[in-house]
């Protein structure tokens, strides 16, 4: 690992990860010769590789003769990328839901990032012609299949999926058994003669975020089990490579409470079959995940959800010999923009779920749409973000209680933030690549790093808005890196509009919306999830500080009552709080300040 030296102060910082940028998880196209000494290589420093799934630079094993364990597969496909919104979307083709035509390119870029696997997303059922042969259109299945030789090309496993057919048509599976299963049935025995002489790398899931309609989750759990089965009979009756190729199983919605957790296991100990692997999805703590309900910190609730899934996921599967695939994961605000969620905040969630997946032994399959790799430059459209989800398939990062200090101009205190070393060690504070001088920049006590009155003034005006950005490093890792923001009291005025998008005009003198409580007049929860009072960022309410105002969204108004008066409680990251008040009259708005 290099390290940049600050000439100026003759002082060598501590290793960046992010220096080097991303070409040190690229991997080199294997020779012959490079594959025979990976191979060595792999053979001498297999028992050594106790960090378990993760490492970017690991190389798929060669198999000379030799059937890898499902374990050994799933292990050597950590980590992995979902092509999500391609192949699966419904519609003309597979740019209708936005994302451009794949190419070699593209499938080679994800290589190159370091990916060991893809996962390829599939929604079949639109391509498939009436019963009772349901024949998947050939020139649709042919162009799946050359994006799959290309990923195989490319030296990367591959998982290939029955996707939104989930809720398209095998969701009727309850009031139509027997045409759901031929269904299935029929779409799997064509997957399964199609690709039955590829290679091993190229894995098969059964069915995305399985879901039955009208039924409670014991009686759905049933008809997954049959279901699974199905497609187990169909793929390893097939003949080629189907005989002993991996297949994934998902648990119902592919979620990972116990009871769901437990029928799959069932099924799979029924099955009786050592190359099959679990399937779970996961997405946080939802209301931290899509910013609602006051979830808009990363805290100990949202941490003990993640924590609890693994613990459960590890005794139930991994422990017992069977291996699992993380098919999907990421926050359900990223499905509207990655700002949902406060950028440290999130931050933190990934820096946690690479370490707990690592010491699950759990694979992990990120879902991008579109939202993070961008599919036509092939750069990241948040860099840091995937800076600490690369770093994290290897090793912990410290982080801390918050990215943003906030100082009041001509006001200027001492700010503290506590660390949370996971298990690394606190180098120092920078700016600009220059060390900040310990006692007199900062002081450090125990986990607490105070930020001295002396540098919040040297480094701070009387404008508002960020105005400096400190760096903490540590000992591995990526750094944390922590704005410093003039801020004072937002103030907002009154105003008359719409329920089509509602503008609160506000100054926002540097501070940002964390939340939105919204309430009546006897204190009950108004607006939308009515059973909090925080309402949900970006669905009810979004700030846009470049138009300055507050907009408070047409879903949010939909569940306000007509004609009377919605407290409004604003609640910045500088703790700041500012009320205001809103009545609803058919569909014109007036809002008052307090």
């Amino acid at each position: 690992m290099k390290t940049r030296l600050d000439t100026s102060s003759g002082a060598a910082p501590a290793p960046d990860v992010r220096d080097e940028g991303h070409t040190r998880m690229r991997h080199l196209r294997r020779t012959p010769a490079v594959a025979v000494a990976t191979a060595t290589l792999l053979a001498l420093t297999a028992t050594a590789a106790s960090a378990g799934p993760g490492h970017g630079d690991r190389h798929r094993p060669d198999r000379p003769g030799k059937t890898l364990t499902a374990e050994q597969t799933v292990e050597a496909m950590q980590p992995g990328w979902n092509l999500g919104n391609s192949f699966d979307a419904v519609g003309a083709d597979e740019t209708a839901w936005g994302n451009p035509v794949v190419t070699r390119e593209q499938i080679a870029a994800v290589a190159d990032e370091g990916f060991h696997s893809i996962r390829i997303p599939v929604t079949w059922g639109q391509h498939q012609g009436p019963a009772p042969d349901h024949t998947i259109d050939p020139d649709f299945l042919d162009r799946v299949e050359e994006v799959v030789d290309w990923a195989l090309e490319e030296d990367l496993y591959v998982l290939l999926n029955v996707h939104h057919d989930s809720w398209m048509w095998t969701n009727a599976m309850p009031s139509d058994p027997a045409g759901v299963t031929a269904q299935f049935t029929a779409t799997w025995e064509q997957l399964a003669d199609r690709f039955a002489d590829h290679p091993a790398e190229l894995t098969f899931e059964s069915l995305n975020e399985p879901q039955f309609a009208g039924v409670d989750d014991d009686a759905g759990d049933a008809l997954l089990h049959d279901l699974n089965v199905a497609f187990h009979d169909v793929v390893r009756s097939s003949g080629g490579h189907n005989d002993d190729r991996l297949l994934v199983l998902p648990t119902l919605h592919t979620n990972a409470a116990q009871e769901r957790l437990d029928a799959l296991d069932a099924t799979i100990d029924g099955l009786d079959d050592p190359q099959i692997a679990a399937t779970i999805h996961y997405y946080g703590y939802w209301p931290f995940s899509v910013n609602v309900a006051g979830g808009y910190r990363y805290d100990d609730v949202a941490r003990a959800d993640m924590t609890g899934t693994f613990d459960r996921v590890q005794a139930t599967f991994i422990d017992q010999g069977v291996p699992v695939i993380l098919g999907e994961y990421g926050l359900l605000g990223f499905d509207r923009h990655t700002g949902t969620i406060e950028q440290g905040e999130k931050l933190k969630f990934f820096e946690m779920f690479g370490a707990e997946a690592r010491a699950a032994g759990v694979t992990t399959m990120l879902w991008d749409n579109g939202q993070h790799l961008d599919r036509t430059t092939f750069a990241w459209q948040d860099p840091e973000l995937f800076a600490q989800i690369e770093s994290s398939w290897r090793t912990r990062s410290g982080t801390a209680s918050t990215d943003q200090v906030f100082v009041r101009p001509g006001a200027v205190e001492p700010q503290t933030i506590t660390l949370e070393k996971h298990g690394t060690r606190f180098h120092g504070l920078w700016i600009d690549r220059r060390p900040l001088l310990p006692v007199l920049d900062y002081r450090v006590r125990g986990d607490q790093v105070t930020l001295t009155k002396r540098l919040l003034h040297r480094l701070t005006d009387d404008a508002h808005g960020p105005q400096a950005e400190l760096t903490a490093r540590f000992t591995r890792g990526v750094p944390w890196d922590v704005e410093v923001i003039v801020a004072d009291t937002p103030v907002l005025a009154d105003a008359t509009g719409t329920t089509d998008d509602f503008g609160i005009p506000t100054e926002f003198r540097g501070d940002r919306l964390a939340t939105m409580e919204a309430t009546y007049a006897d204190g009950s929860a108004a607006g939308p999830h009515s059973w909090t009072t925080y309402k949900e960022f970006d669905a009810a309410f979004v700030p846009d500080e470049a138009a300055g105002e507050i907009v408070l969204r047409p879903a949010f108004f939909a569940e306000v009552r007509d004609g009377e008066p919605v407290h409004l409680t604003f609640h910045f990251w500088s703790g700041d709080t500012v009320e205001y008040t809103v009545t609803r009259s058919g569909d014109t708005v007036t809002g008052q300040v307090g």
